[in-house]
């Protein structure tokens, strides 16, 4: 693998080999029994692939304090570095390190509980689903109206 990952070039091979590592976890949730039950599973996978890619930032395959941080940012959610540590625990289960692997992303979003990151993924997806912000300016308000 080359050092220098500067280059655009480089830098899409690397995006293109995680996400094959990625794909193949991919598999083992569809291949598990555990799993099988779940509405639209190839589809699901697919969204929290290219979401994960997306803000792995490191390329090493898991999303750090950092990833974490820029997606909660890019999300309009952002959080303290002692709430993303939070966050990070809550869909880990407490390990040593302070990164969130695939494993435990997927497990996390197809898993009953709700954790944190899960419900911001989740109300990020219906936000950017349909427009619910209005266009331009906001309205005039009197203060009446105010709560």
């Amino acid at each position: 693998m080359p050092s220098n990952v500067q280059g655009g070039k480089t830098f899409g091979l690397l995006k293109e080999q995680q996400r094959e590592k990625l794909e193949e976890i991919n598999k083992e949730y569809l291949e598990d029994q555990k799993y099988r039950d779940e509405d639209d599973l190839a589809e699901k996978l697919e969204g929290f692939k290219n979401k994960y890619a997306e803000f792995d930032l490191n390329d090493q395959g898991e999303i750090d304090l950092m990833g974490l941080k820029r997606m909660m940012e890019k999300l309009g959610v952002p959080k303290t570095h002692l709430e993303l540590k939070k966050m990070i625990v809550e869909v880990t289960g407490g390990g040593s390190s302070n990164t969130i692997d695939y494993r435990d992303f997927v497990k996390m979003m197809l898993g009953k509980r709700s954790a944190v990151l899960k419900l911001v993924l989740i109300f990020e997806d219906k936000a950017s689903g349909s427009p619910c912000k209005p266009a331009g300016p906001p309205p005039k308000r009197d203060i009446a109206s105010l709560p």
